[in-house]
């Protein structure tokens, strides 16, 4: 097939650098298109899933408007995204990325109906659900990331670059923060869209350990 052919031409390291580019060029978009243009076209949201643009199922995963943000996702996809990519070959890697994607963006969907649901049969919320955005690649470095801690959970990540800590701890404390932060209705980080990356590496490591990747 014509990608498989592609894939075996890209060199270790590159899709890694290539999504790196592409989040950051998406950075830069942000700050000269049109804001309506890009909400609509790089944003999850239910209107725009009930509106018909799926394509934001993938492409909130490339968008950034944060500097903080943008950055600590690309040193956490370059970080654990090299190893993934060493191991199982670029075209697995790119398809991790674009799962993880979505499926951080159907567990913000579901988590958001959720809340509409509820908010209609009781106490308001201070904001529609329907019209709240999420965007970045945070649901897709998850996947990666997690799926890293999954195969190696005794190796040892350095926290701040300094701290080193068991990779497994790591995993159990991102999982349980993002169910803390779903619990506690935080708006500012979407625990779901983090738990939908989870998911797909779960996923990913089940289906490596029974060798059908």
């Amino acid at each position: 097939m014509p990608s498989r052919s592609w894939f075996r031409r890209v060199s270790e390291g590159e899709v890694v650098l290539g999504l790196i580019i592409a989040n950051v060029a998406m950075f830069m978009l942000w700050r000269i298109a049109d804001n309506s243009f890009m909400v609509k076209n790089f944003t999850i949201s239910l209107d725009n899933f009930t509106s018909g643009r799926l394509h934001t199922l993938i492409t909130c995963a490339f968008s950034h408007i944060d500097a903080g943000h943008v950055t600590s996702n690309m040193l956490g996809l370059y970080v654990f995204g090299k190893r993934i990519e060493r191991i199982f070959g670029p075209e697995f890697f790119f398809k991790l990325y674009l799962a993880g994607a979505v499926g951080g963006s159907v567990f913000f969907l579901v988590h958001k109906a959720y809340l509409a649901a509820s908010s209609k049969g009781g106490q308001p919320m201070k904001m529609d659900p329907s019209k709240i955005q999420g965007l970045g690649s945070s649901g897709a470095v998850t996947a990666i990331m997690l799926l890293d801690i999954f195969l190696f959970p005794k190796s040892t990540i350095y926290l701040e670059l300094i701290i080193p800590v068991p990779a497994m701890l790591v995993g159990i404390c991102i999982i349980a923060k993002d169910l803390m932060r779903i619990i506690r209705g935080d708006q500012r980080i979407s625990g779901s869209a983090h738990l939908g990356g989870a998911a797909v590496a779960a996923i990913a490591w089940a289906r490596i350990w029974r060798g059908r990747f």
